[in-house]
């Protein structure tokens, strides 16, 4: 039996205590510079189930994707999932052998969870279809379940680890890894926040019981990082997956670490690669770059997002193989066998498939971009900055890693050595490349594993 079922309406609340803190302490402006990031604006052409128009912080009222105060969350029974008009496109997804195997991750998943105490593993387990899967959050201070790893012991944690690194490819636990120093580095950077800017604030909560057969799935979540990992067989689904970084380039107890760099080149790459007449199609010339806009982030599962852009079916050969390198960029972090399996599901639908822009096109400028078709959909948001570089112009060193007192929204330390400039604080301010959000998603009801998880039950109950 699992520890869980569906939260109630005082544990929804109990959940937001953090932000609605912040909101008392010093409304909005407290919470930018609490959270520590920004995720998701909206406009007329979308909308989010519960999610007021906005760009707010994240964390904050409005927005689409902070999972704060005013914004309710899609309970699992009237999940739909992105669309483009609120009607679910049928028949994308079906039960069938992809002739990969999930043994490894089961085995995995199977050993974290028998390392754990028994309150530590109820702590963590929850029914297959609860409504825990949809409750994650990309903001730091948002109040989690499951199993913290900072709390947990050395050799339970690199059980968890590998959990990771067989459920992912090696750039995506190097990747996910990195993101965790980063966010430690911000703990140590503005001096605040030391519960959650670590390396130890990230949690596991497991849906279902690890199985070759019946459906499962994981969560791997904190700040700047949520993979939502679902298993039926040996069919995989791991989306949403979301990742992020502020800053994106640091150097952390003497390693130098750049995040983003394959998504951001990827993007340029095929942008450059077309002609100036499908650049006219692709970068909308009436809506500006804001400090934040992404729309399918956290608290967005039921999204409405019209198709924008070039679609796939204008594109030439060369420049449909450049699409493709940039699907494959987010799907390449998932376990190689299976990322092959997505692959070939996007290449299905590869003529339907939208390329969006906002913003510049030089190499260190802050844009944004968006890759969508019925299964999948892309973003890459470089944002304002909230906790980190928030002078105008680049700055002139190089932070050492250590602690440089209380943040005062004026670092002292400047950008990074190589990395853009930096930009106005606050969610409002001024986009840099030393913040990004990321985040791919299954369209048509396909996140989670919910239109799998539904054909099971029609057909094995």
């Amino acid at each position: 039996m699992h520890g869980h079922h569906p939260r109630t309406p005082e544990a929804e609340r109990s959940r937001r205590w953090f932000m609605n803190k912040a909101l008392l302490a010093g409304g909005v402006a407290a919470v930018a510079t609490m959270t520590g990031c920004s995720n998701g604006s909206s406009d007329a052409s979308s909308s989010s189930s519960g999610a007021p128009n906005g760009s707010m912080p994240s964390g904050g009222p409005g927005g689409a994707g902070g999972m704060g105060p005013g914004q309710t969350e899609v309970k699992y029974k009237d999940f739909t999932g992105l669309t483009t008009d609120g009607k679910v496109v049928d028949d994308l997804y079906s039960i069938h052998s992809t002739d990969v195997s999930t043994d490894k991750v089961v085995k995995a998943a199977q050993a974290f969870l028998d390392g754990l105490s028994q309150k530590e593993r109820k702590s963590c387990t929850f029914d297959v279809a609860d409504d825990e899967w949809l409750a994650w959050s990309n903001v730091d201070g948002y109040q989690r379940k499951g199993v913290r790893m900072g709390d947990i012991t050395d050799g339970k944690r690199e059980s968890g680890f590998a959990l990771l690194g067989a459920a992912l490819s090696a750039k995506g636990l190097a990747q996910t890894r990195n993101i965790m120093k980063l966010n430690q580095f911000l703990g140590d950077y503005n001096g605040g926040n030391r519960e959650t800017l670590t390396e130890g604030a990230y949690f596991f909560t497991f849906m279902g019981t690890p199985s070759t057969s019946k459906p499962w799935g994981f969560q791997y979540e904190g700040h700047h990082v949520a993979i939502n990992y679902f298993v039926l067989g040996d069919q995989v689904v791991m989306t949403p997956t979301f990742m992020g970084s502020e800053p994106t380039s640091a150097t952390y107890k003497g390693e130098k670490i750049t995040l983003f760099r394959p998504e951001t080149r990827a993007g340029l790459a095929l942008l450059r690669s077309l002609t100036p007449a499908q650049r006219a199609k692709v970068i909308d010339s009436e809506v500006a770059k804001s400090g934040t806009d992404m729309k399918a982030g956290a608290g967005s599962d039921n999204l409405k997002l019209a198709y924008q852009g070039l679609p796939g079916s204008e594109l030439t050969s060369a420049q449909r193989d450049k699409l493709l390198d940039l699907v494959r960029v987010y799907v390449g972090y998932m376990d190689d066998g299976h990322a092959g399996v997505r692959m070939t599901e996007v290449e299905k639908h590869l003529d339907q498939t939208y390329f969006y822009w906002l913003g510049r096109t030089k190499d260190t400028s802050a844009f944004y971009y968006r890759v969508h078709s019925p299964v999948v959909l892309i973003e890459y948001d470089a944002q304002s900055p909230l906790a980190y570089g928030t002078k105008t112009g680049s700055g002139g060193g190089q932070p050492s890693g250590q602690p440089t007192g209380q943040m005062t929204g004026q670092p002292t330390g400047g950008m990074p050595s190589g990395g853009p400039g930096g930009g106005t604080g606050g969610p409002n301010g001024t986009p840099t490349q030393q913040h990004i959000h990321t985040i791919i998603r299954t369209p048509n009801g396909g996140d989670y594993g919910v239109d799998l998880l539904k054909l099971h039950l029609e057909t094995d109950h």
